[in-house]
Parts: structure tokens; C-alpha cells; sequence
């Protein structure tokens, strides 16, 4: 196992990992930009280091070639990249590659097919996984634009080709929408990626969002820890989610998880990863997207399995072999839901910055918090506005669902606004409480 990780992140995920390093007797190097001060994660590290000042002080998680020198500089065995900024570009596996640091995820030639959203897609379309009509945006003009998209049909999405987390991605219904459309997308995406190309693809009415999460080492070795039902979304930002699935009956289930450890065994993946697909009651399932990395929602998955992904993260990355069962005999147990809580206003849903006057999150038996920050310290507008996740499990979906309840309305935020209003009007709706809400659910709601 490593001796020493730098986390090439910040926030709640980079303490996350620091969690299971800790737990592991590994030592940690937390990297942070000049904008943060000393922000949480940088002050629980065992060591952390400044990055390089830039003009967007986001863009210092994107510089791969400081953050590996300072992997180097600070004797680390690997670098994780958590989720977002650099976890999906193939820049950061193939620095750490040439300076002779461990990658905690794919190899760079996963990384770079998986960054490619258009080239993930066509790959899953090669080995028969069913994939939604797509045109690739090339830069022929208005005119190629419009037929490409008139070729598709309305309604559409414009998403990033790099990156995830729905950074990047538009709905379009009518031609009108479409040239602008295209240009925000790709503006989102090079502000967070460093890539503006972008891509057309048909969407799919009253869907439901699933992703199977996948674990496999070296040796072959392929596990799958079952689905999580990720379709309460605001703007395509995944806002709470569940595990499992309330939608899908056991030979859907199976068919889906068939899906992913196929595509993982075909192109022999390393580590944890997550295949994105989307379906409705007459549709799919549909392959939307693969992500090499951890997922914001992988909580709700640790909680129903008790398997720590992180931990099997750096074990597969170290060349040891996995510590649970393979072929689906992690057997999940009761129902878990997470909820983001993100400063921004209830009402406009604009990032609220300040200073966290009071902070206090649930303490509650079966609740779990992740964080990254702390009472006093600054939300800029500079990062992702996430302050913490909440996590209810339940023996069934009913109990977790009235645990997190009692879960939000223990949690107090002072110094900036948040979302908590809104999570728990949507806990409170019978299409959520039913099990019955799709991709849509928050724009009716709201």
C-alpha cells in the first residue's frame, strides 16, 4: 500500500479520501489555491502545499504539471484526483506517469477514451450498448449546425465532450435555441475543463438517471456495487440522490449491471468507475456517459454495501487485490439518500458567497456528513458552491427518507443562503415520495 497521497482536489472530497487514508495509516498532501487561504482540507493534511497563483483561482487545480511537482517535491507514492477539476483529463494520469507517481484511477489511455465523452459513446455503440442519436459539433458553420441538430430532432442537449457533473450541458427545444445554446455550453465547459468542443445528442423524455458503479483490479477481477438512481436534478446537476433505484424491477437491474461489467471487462478497467445510462418506460436504457473517478454520490452506495470505495480505489491503484467478492455478491442492504446542500439562494438558485457564521450539521445515529468546511470559513465564488452532503440510511426507503428529514432540519447555515428549503419541499412531494419523480422533478417543482 502507498505510504503518502497528495489529493489533487479541495473541499469535502479531498477530506473524504483523507478519511480512508487516515484509516489506512497513509499520510496525506493537501494542494490549495492562494484565493482559499487555509481552507479545511489543507489544515486536516498532514502536509499541504500553495499551488501557483492564476488569473481564475480554479485554474490552479487544473495546472497538472504543478500539482505532480509537488507530488514529487513532497516524496507522495500516488496522487487521487477526486472528482471534478483534473479526475477525468488524461493530462494529470500522464504527468503523473512521466514523473513516476501512481495515478489513483485508469490508465491514461482510459482516461483519455473516458474524457472524450463523443469517444465513449462511440466505443459503447461498438460493442452493442445501446447510445441516444448523437452528432458531433464540428466547426463547419451555422448551417452544418442546424442540420445536424434538424437530423436528431428536437428536443436536443448540447453536453461538453470533456468533463462532468452536467458542466456544460443545455436543453434545447426549438432552432432558435440552438446557436445559443451551443456557445454557453461551450463556455461552461472551457471555464471548467479547458475545453470548449461539445456535442448534440437526443434527449429523452421523462427519463429516469441510473449509473452502476463498478470495482476491478489488475488482475481482472470485476465487481459491480449495484445502481444508484441519480434523476432529482436541477439544471442537470444531480441534487439528491438514492440507492437502489426505486424504478427498476430485478431483471431490469440485471440488464443494466450486465451493461457496465461488460464494458469494464472489455477495455480491462482499472479501479472505480461509473456507467451513466438513462431510460423511461418505453426507452432504454441508454449509455450516457462513463466516468473514471470517483462520484459525488458514491456515499449512498457505501452506505447500502458497507464497501469503501476510496479504500478500493487505492488498493487497485497499488496493484493489491480487491478486499470484496466479485460478479455481484456484494449484497446491498436497506435503502440510503443524499442530499447536496449548496450555498445559493432557495429562490434565484445563484451562488450566495460569505463567511460561515454558524455551521452545525446533523449528529445523528445512521446519518453521515461530508465536508469541507467549517464555522469561519470563507464560500468564495471562485469554487463549486457544495458545503456539505447528508447521507440518511434507512432499513427501507420509508426510513431514510424520514431520517433525512429530521437530518435537514437539524442543519443550521448562517453567513450565506442555502438549498435546504427546496430539499425539503422535494422530500415532501408525493412524486418523490412515491418514487415516481424523473429527470424533470425539479424544474416542476420549483
Amino acid at each position: 500500500m502507498f505510504n503518502k497521497v497528495l489529493v489533487a482536489n479541495r473541499g469535502e472530497v479531498a477530506c473524504r479520501i483523507f478519511r480512508t487514508c487516515r484509516a489506512l495509516g497513509i499520510k496525506t498532501v493537501a494542494v490549495y489555491s492562494p484565493a482559499e487561504g487555509t481552507p479545511m482540507h489543507a489544515r486536516l493534511a498532514d502536509e499541504s502545499f500553495q499551488l501557483p497563483e492564476h488569473d481564475a483561482p480554479a485554474n490552479a487545480y487544473l495546472d497538472a504539471e504543478a500539482i505532480v511537482g509537488l507530488g514529487v517535491e513532497s516524496g507522495s507514492d500516488a496522487i487521487h484526483p477526486g472528482y471534478g477539476f483534473l479526475s477525468e483529463s488524461p493530462v494529470l494520469a500522464e504527468h503523473c506517469d512521466r514523473r513516476g507517481v501512481t495515478f489513483v484511477g485508469p490508465r491514461p489511455d482510459i482516461a483519455r477514451l473516458f474524457a472524450d465523452k463523443w469517444a465513449a459513446r462511440e466505443w459503447m455503440s461498438s460493442i452493442s450498448v445501446p447510445v441516444l442519436p448523437g452528432a458531433r459539433v464540428v466547426d463547419d458553420g451555422p448551417s452544418g449546425l442546424e442540420s445536424a441538430a434538424s437530423s436528431l430532432g428536437y428536443p436536443l442537449m448540447v453536453k461538453a465532450t470533456e468533463g462532468g457533473g452536467g458542466i456544460g450541458m443545455q436543453t434545447v427545444n426549438k432552432p432558435e435555441q440552438l446557436q445559443r445554446a451551443v456557445k454557453r455550453a461551450g463556455s461552461s465547459a472551457f471555464r471548467a475543463f479547458g475545453n470548449r468542443e461539445v456535442y448534440l445528442e437526443k434527449f429523452l423524455p421523462d427519463a429516469r438517471h441510473l449509473e452502476v458503479q463498478i470495482i476491478s483490479d489488475a488482475e481482472g477481477n470485476v465487481s459491480h456495487l449495484w445502481e444508484r438512481e441519480c434523476s432529482a436534478q436541477r439544471r442537470h446537476q444531480k441534487v439528491i440522490e438514492e440507492a437502489p433505484s426505486t424504478s427498476l424491477s430485478p431483471s431490469a437491474r440485471k440488464s443494466l449491471v450486465s451493461l457496465a461489467i461488460g464494458a469494464a471487462r472489455s477495455i480491462a478497467y482499472v479501479g472505480a468507475g461509473t456507467f451513466e445510462f438513462v431510460m423511461n418506460e418505453m426507452q432504454g436504457p441508454y449509455f450516457l456517459e462513463a466516468n473514471a473517478r470517483l462520484q459525488v454520490e458514491h456515499a449512498v452506495t457505501e452506505m447500502t454495501t458497507g464497501v469503501d470505495i476510496v479504500e478500493q480505489q487505492l488498493r487497485a491503484a497499488a496493484g493489491l487485490g480487491l478486499t470484496i467478492s466479485h460478479d455481484g455478491e456484494v449484497k446491498p442492504h436497506g435503502h440510503a439518500i443524499q442530499c447536496r446542500i449548496y450555498a445559493e439562494d432557495p429562490v434565484t438558485f445563484l451562488p450566495s458567497p460569505g463567511v460561515l457564521q454558524s455551521f452545525v450539521l446533523p449528529d445523528l445515529a445512521n446519518v453521515r456528513v461530508d465536508t469541507g468546511y467549517a464555522v469561519g470559513d470563507a464560500v468564495t465564488r471562485y469554487f463549486d458552491p457544495l458545503l456539505a452532503k447528508v447521507i440518511a440510511w434507512g432499513e427501507n426507503r420509508a426510513g431514510a427518507l424520514r431520517l433525512m428529514r429530521e437530518a435537514l432540519d437539524a442543519t443550521e447555515v448562517s453567513g450565506v443562503k442555502t438549498n435546504i428549503p427546496i430539499l425539503q419541499t422535494a422530500l415532501q412531494h408525493p412524486d418523490f415520495v412515491g418514487g415516481l419523480y424523473t429527470t424533470g422533478f425539479f424544474e416542476n417543482l420549483i
